[in-house]
């Protein structure tokens, strides 16, 4: 049974000193020179009863501070007979405890009071007879339960305590102990793992109300679930051992993880009611290399199969998701991923040999950056101006998987403002000027606050037909879509020009873009395949994107 808090303010149990002073002459006496009185305190005993009815002696117990004087406060009273006694300060408290029974395997019964207010000597009997069996079950009745996590969140005011148990076997049971809590105050989830031959069952629920559950009963059909493919890509020259882990995201739980050989494919059914799903893929690494890891965040539904391929072709910049360069007041900030898989996944580690990032404003240079690719800051004058950005990462050792990708911006930009309507400055009753929590006096007389603002950069996505291993078949015609991200999406494209080469760059030859995509008929075996897209938005603002050796043929 693990707890933790969410990371809210919580109140301190506070002790007044009064210390003697000689003011004037005088020595202050009396109960201004003692020590104020310790807050009051109350007996809270807990009954603990098995199965049978007979005192408990294999538990754990927990009871947290939520409000009042004892808000800080969290004690596992134990004692060999069943009872456990405390004493606490007056406040509100939340009990949890986990009962083991071992007459019949290991089974636990979880029991969980979400209100406990202490006022007065209060006994809380917790009896195991209570709970009903939590029975959530895959549509298989031949997969294998993996592991489970039930978790129960309490609010209070600006407070929240969340306490929960991981169990290895199925056999949980657990119940609702006290009186409810506020409507809506008490939020509870529980995630279970099963598997089997094929495929991973991922079957999570939310509940919310003023309650904890007391059983939960649920028998998952096909149709209910939604499909989750993982495909471990090994791009030209990499193989080895992937690693992987899915969860909701959001909340804090146990997951679905394990390995997977790359290439190769692992399959989920998921429960699409419990949210968003979060998957985590790290690629294969060398003993002595930096882990690569890749995430996705995934909207499941019902009867649905969607698949997510890590670490393949072609390799490029993405802004899927992401602005990629903002003005912030003097600052121009760049992060933009230059070697985003074929899915537009973003790598944590990037392999690489080298990575430029360079801003001329005006033709004239501001400054150049090294390091991590696509990731850059620069100082710039407020006034308007013309702007090229251009980075580029080169790597020798990935034949097939871009072994340069050069991306170039060209956009004009100024520091953003954002005026404050109105002829005089906000005052406050005592004539002071408000302000900002910079301090900075907030006026609206022709005053204006910095603010972020996004730069309008594009990128072009290309998603050739590869295998698993993140080559194409030589010496036939492929069709190519062609994908435009950033400002230019959305019908925003004034012109785009694409165009292949065969030779590493040397020469280029025109593709027509036909219905969002091109056709690229594929060279000989053994031959990496080089693309270039120069784009223009409706707002003249223009790309210059170019990928050597994208992918391979064979």
């Amino acid at each position: 049974m693990n707890t933790s808090s969410a990371p809210r303010p919580r109140r301190s149990v506070l002790r007044a000193l009064a210390l003697a002073a000689l003011i004037g002459g005088l020595t202050p006496v009396g109960p201004s020179s003692a020590l104020a009185a310790e807050p009051e305190t109350f007996t809270l005993t807990i009954r603990h009863l098995d199965r049978t009815g007979l005192p408990a002696t294999e538990y754990g117990t927990q009871v947290l501070g939520v409000a009042g004087e004892g808000a800080d406060k969290a004690v596992h009273p134990y004692d060999a007979s069943g009872t456990a006694t405390v004493r606490l300060p007056r406040g509100r408290y939340m009990l949890n405890s986990a009962l083991t029974d071992r007459r019949e395997g290991i089974s636990t019964d979880w029991i969980v009071q979400p209100r406990l207010d202490l006022d007065r000597d209060t006994t809380v009997t917790v009896d195991a007879r209570t709970t009903a069996p939590v029975d959530v079950r895959p549509p298989d009745p031949a997969a294998v339960f993996r592991r489970s996590g039930m978790f129960v969140e309490v609010s209070h005011g600006d407070v929240s305590r969340e306490v929960n148990i991981v169990n290895a076997t199925p056999s949980l049971r657990v119940a609702h102990l006290g009186p409810d809590a506020e409507p809506g105050s008490v939020r509870q989830w529980f995630d279970a793992y099963w598997s089997n031959d094929t495929a991973q069952y991922a079957l999570g629920q939310t509940f919310t109300g003023s309650r904890a559950l007391t059983g939960l009963t649920r028998r998952y059909a096909q149709k209910d679930l939604a499909t989750l493919r993982l495909r471990a890509g090994a791009r030209p020259g990499t193989t080895g051992t992937a690693r992987y882990d899915l969860q909701p995201k959001g909340d804090t739980t146990v997951s679905a993880y394990g390995q997977l050989t790359a290439p190769g494919t692992t399959t989920f059914h998921v429960t699409p009611d419990r949210g968003t799903w979060n998957m985590t893929y790290t690629a294969p690494t060398a003993p002595e290399g930096t882990p690569n890891r890749y995430v996705a965040d995934i909207t499941a539904r019902a009867g649905t199969t969607t698949t997510h391929t890590f670490d393949n072709p072609v390799f490029g910049p993405s802004l899927a998701g992401r602005p990629g360069a903002e003005r912030d007041g003097g600052k121009l900030l760049m992060d933009v991923p230059m070697l985003a898989d074929g899915d537009g996944h973003a790598p944590s580690s990037p392999s690489y040999d080298t990575a430029f990032t360079t801003l001329t404003r005006d033709g004239v240079r501001i400054g150049t950056h090294s390091g991590t690719p696509g990731r850059a800051e620069f100082t710039v004058p407020p006034s308007r101006a013309a702007y090229r950005l251009t980075s580029t990462v080169s790597r020798r050792s990935a034949a097939g998987a871009t072994t340069r990708a050069t991306a170039s911006w060209t956009f004009t930009s100024e520091a953003p403002t954002a005026k404050t309507p109105g002829k005089t400055a906000l005052k406050t009753p005592g004539d002071t000027p408000l302000r900002t929590p910079g301090n900075t006096p907030l006026k609206t007389t022709g005053s204006s606050t910095p603010t972020k603002s996004p730069l309008p950069l594009s990128t072009v996505r290309f998603s050739p037909p590869l295998d698993a291993t993140g080559t194409a078949t030589a010496d036939t015609p492929v069709r190519v879509p062609v994908t435009v991200e950033g400002a230019a999406a959305n019908g925003r494209v004034r012109s785009l020009r694409v165009s292949v080469s065969t030779d590493g760059g040397a020469s280029w030859t025109r593709l027509p873009v036909e219905d969002g995509a091109v056709t690229i008929h594929n060279p000989r075996a053994g031959t990496g395949v080089s693309l270039r897209a120069e784009l223009t938005d409706t707002a003249g603002n223009t790309l210059e994107q170019t990928l050597i050796d994208a992918y391979r043929t064979e």
